[in-house]
């Protein structure tokens, strides 16, 4: 099975309930793009319309490999609309506040499968009605754990435990996926001169590297500091894929917990475990299960998430008084409740037919909506998994 192999295999268009005006402080655009993520895309607006990035204010990130269509606001009166090549602004209203995630209802998805046999074919057809009764785990997926550190694992976690090194270190050295091979270089630069901050200082390259290791060079233990520069998106950022990360492990630990008969399909930061089919009691505990995002203040729903969120916790050598951070301050780590599973609304299939691109192949058609935060790449992991 190949997926994403052109931008049109994978279509995502949100769905909004917008407050549109006819005039208003904050135009509104609609925003459609192929081979960028959202927020390279609005700095490289910002920048070419001389505006300050803070302007610009979205729903939901997207993926640069995919063909998005999203709503993005800009508190400016000038007209942006745009077209080019792999994007386009189109101005369609004005709103009397900024775009965000609470207007959000969700994500309508178009899904191309290519490079099928007839074996995936009949598998993908029975796992489509196995998640219509069932449903699948809400789990995040590898893109929100970009971020990660293969070898030191989450910035965020260290600066729970007051590590300010080790956290600035992987802020500064994390190796993203998609890292280009100068930048790639850079960082393990960076890594094997950790301390040597004017040596550092010599490769900076961005604007955040430049920041830091000047500060450094002339206060070489001034973490903390350093840390408070971090932008408070970027931070929040941070901090997102870390909840997630938690939230992912309380969710493999409650189906294990159940005792049900799991798949795991790997991950980026942990295996995501997937079950088949559920015992009507275990359905209704699972539909109307929904789990708190880790902070300081967390509602479980029950005595048994409760526990197996504390198992977490210990293990990884958080208390819950971790994640009030008196010393950097700029973002900080809110509880909001997510659903343990989603059901795909509006869910069909097309049936196989021939492959244009991989001549002897089939491919097929996916069409489904999802909530918001829920990911139309996990659904093809339960549809597609051993």
């Amino acid at each position: 099975m190949k997926l994403k192999v052109i931008p049109e295999d994978f279509v995502v268009r949100e769905l909004a309930r917008l407050p549109v005006r006819q005039k208003g402080p904050y135009r509104l655009y609609l925003v459609e793009k192929k081979g960028w993520n959202t927020i390279d895309l609005l700095m490289r607006l910002a920048k070419a319309h001389n505006l300050p990035y803070r302007l610009f204010a979205y729903g939901g990130l997207k993926d640069r490999h995919a063909h998005t269509f999203q709503y993005v606001t800009v508190k400016h009166a000038a007209d942006l609309t745009t077209a080019e090549k792999n994007f386009s602004l189109r101005s369609i209203g004005y709103m009397d506040r900024p775009m965000g995630p609470d207007l959000l209802e969700g994500n309508e998805f178009a899904i191309t499968l290519r490079a099928l046999g007839a074996a995936e074919v009949s598998r993908i057809t029975r796992r489509v009605d196995e998640v219509r009764g069932f449903g699948y785990p809400n789990y995040y997926d590898d893109q929100r754990f970009g971020s990660m550190d293969r070898q030191m694992g989450f910035m965020a976690e260290r600066l729970l435990k007051r590590h300010y090194n080790g956290s600035l270190q992987i802020y500064l050295t994390g190796i993203y996926p998609e890292e280009k091979k100068e930048a790639r270089e850079r960082k393990l630069f960076f890594r094997e001169h950790w301390g040597d901050w004017a040596t550092c200082l010599t490769r900076a390259k961005t604007t955040m590297e430049n920041k830091i290791f000047s500060l450094l060079a002339g206060k070489p233990k001034a973490y903390i500091e350093a840390l408070q520069m971090i932008p408070r998106e970027e931070l929040s950022l941070l901090f997102s894929a870390y909840q997630s990360f938690l939230f992912n492990e309380l969710v493999r630990r409650i189906l294990q917990d159940m005792g049900l008969e799991l798949t795991a399909v790997p991950g980026t930061a942990g295996a995501y475990l997937f079950y088949r089919r559920l015992e009507r009691k275990e359905l209704a505990y699972l539909r109307s299960l929904s789990l708190p995002l880790a902070a300081g203040r967390m509602e479980f729903p029950d005595a048994r998430t409760e526990r197996l969120f504390a198992a977490i916790m210990e293990e990884r050598g958080i208390k819950g008084s971790s994640f009030n951070l008196r010393k950097v301050r700029q973002a900080f780590f809110k509880s909001t409740p997510r659903n343990a599973v989603v059901f795909p609304g509006d869910f069909s299939l097309q049936p196989a037919e021939p492959d244009d691109l991989y001549p002897g192949r089939q491919k097929m058609r996916l069409f489904f909506k999802l909530p918001r935060g829920s990911y139309g790449t996990m659904l093809i992991k339960r549809l597609t998994m051993p």
